[in-house]
């Protein structure tokens, strides 16, 4: 929901415990700078002394991923602290701190007179970059070589693409986003970009050659997990890295100003070009549910992934139509399937769907049951390989290549198997098994048309 407003989304979660079911899904939201306001029951001030059942230390549990924490509310103040709350998290932090307030109110709070309504906050804008970032950044243009421009958060929004576009066409710089942009929007008609690959020699590889890497409110590339003989920061020999605003800044006026100051802010800016891409048939495999899925979107679908399949379907969606995709940025999965609830929320007049790996569904299937419950046009694709399948990759990576069957079995999810559709059905959600590319395709096309959540379950010789 805060990535398709712009606004602050909201949980009201029971104590400690409560707080923790929330907590990798809270790390993905913080990572991707989403504004939330998290207001946490708690005993009164005087019950907390007698370590009830659910008593926690909910602060250091907060402390994981909140900017802002209050856990002092009275009747009195609780007015004033619900504003400082939504001013909190529309405030820009520095480095990696999100925008998360987390307000923490006992019993005794509710229960009391309110004061009524207070003076409303200011808003929180975001500070612009001086004019000696500008100029270095233009120097370096001016210095040759070859120059790749990678772009975050702020900076993936439509006008700082605009502005980075133009500067390419006019300087023939590359432009970049990292591996999992928060949200970005691709298709046909909107800025072309390239996005990072996953794993860190590929990373490396793309850079290669480049001279000058330029952040506009991001970091340096840094590897998913650290590997024996691969640096942890993925720039290659010889690359000057170069930065022209924080996270916490305004890009647009960055780019804006950088385009303005290269003589590029009438220069042409390079899009996605619409190719009809035609629908796969035969059996099932990783790239045919790709091509299906590519063949199939409707205009302006919203795309929430978690990992392995789904997220290596974002390049080839970019010449379908456009749409909004919303990628797993901290890596705790399970986030597909309540990000696309959120969405669905936020924009209910859009199609949504959730491309999920089976292991990460299984943390978070009771999003169907709230799916259900509101009605929501959420179409959920399982690629049901019955495995956590990146970990077997991990492993592989790591130099084991003959696991034991111990091992082997901890990342193995086929006994049993979960049975997708039953489970779907359950909470309300119709279903369908597809064990051909032309079922997936026809399923897919039948839930976008069909209002209400729908359930794809997607059977095959998946890789794992």
């Amino acid at each position: 929901y805060g990535r398709m407003t712009g606004k602050p989304a909201a949980t009201l979660l029971h104590l400690g415990p409560g707080l923790a079911n929330g907590i990798a899904n809270l790390h993905n939201a913080r990572k991707a700078r989403t504004p939330i306001i998290n207001v946490v029951g708690n005993h009164p001030n005087y019950h907390v002394g007698y370590d009830a059942p659910l008593t926690s230390d909910i602060d250091t549990l907060a402390r994981n991923y909140s900017s802002w924490i209050k856990s002092c509310s009275t009747a009195d103040t609780l007015a004033q602290d619900g504003a400082d709350a939504f001013t909190a998290t529309l405030r820009q932090t520095p480095d990696s701190a999100g925008q998360i307030a987390t307000l923490i109110m006992g019993a005794d709070a509710a229960w009391g007179e309110s004061r009524g309504s207070v003076q409303a906050n200011s808003l929180p804008a975001r500070p612009k970059v001086d004019d000696t970032a500008i100029e270095d950044i233009a120097g370096v243009f001016s210095a040759g070589g070859k120059t790749a421009i990678l772009l975050e958060h702020h900076a993936l929004t439509p006008a700082a693409l605009e502005a980075a576009s133009r500067i390419a066409s006019k300087t023939g710089c590359r432009l970049l986003t990292g591996t999992f942009p928060a949200r970005i929007d691709g298709g046909p008609g909107r800025v072309a970009v390239e996005r990072l690959p996953y794993f860190p020699e590929q990373i490396l590889a793309s850079l290669e050659g480049t001279d000058n890497l330029i952040l506009v409110n991001g970091q340096i590339p840094a590897s998913f997990f650290a590997y024996q003989g691969i640096p942890s920061q993925l720039i290659p020999d010889g690359c000057t890295v170069h930065r022209l605003s924080r996270v916490e800044e305004d890009a647009v006026d960055a780019m804006e100003r950088l385009a303005e100051r290269l003589g590029a802010a009438g220069a042409a800016i390079s899009c996605f070009e619409h190719q009809d891409i035609p629908k796969p048939s035969g059996e099932l495999s990783n790239k045919s549910i790709i091509q299906g899925f590519a063949a199939t979107m409707p205009e302006e679908l919203i795309v929430c992934t978690d990992s392995g399949g789904g997220n290596a379907a974002y390049p080839f969606c970019q010449n379908s139509v456009p749409h909004s995709w919303l990628s797993l940025t901290g890596g705790a999965i399970g986030q597909g399937g309540p990000a696309a609830t959120g969405a669905a929320l936020a924009c209910p007049d859009r199609p949504v769907v959730a491309l999920l790996g089976d292991g990460g569904a299984a943390y978070t299937i009771q999003c169907l049951w709230t799916q259900a419950r509101e009605n929501l046009n959420v179409t959920s694709v399982i690629f049901a390989n019955n495995s956590y399948n990146i970990l077997n990759v991990e492993y592989t990576k790591l130099g084991v290549e003959n696991m034991g069957d111990i091992a082997a079995s901890l990342f193995d999810i086929s006994n049993p198997t979960i049975g997708w559709v039953d489970m779907a059905r359950s909470m309300g959600v119709p279903g369908a098994v597809a064990e051909t590319s032309e079922q997936l395709c026809e399923l897919l096309e039948q839930s976008y048309k069909t209002p209400g959540p729908f359930l794809i379950q997607a059977n095959g010789e998946l890789q794992r």
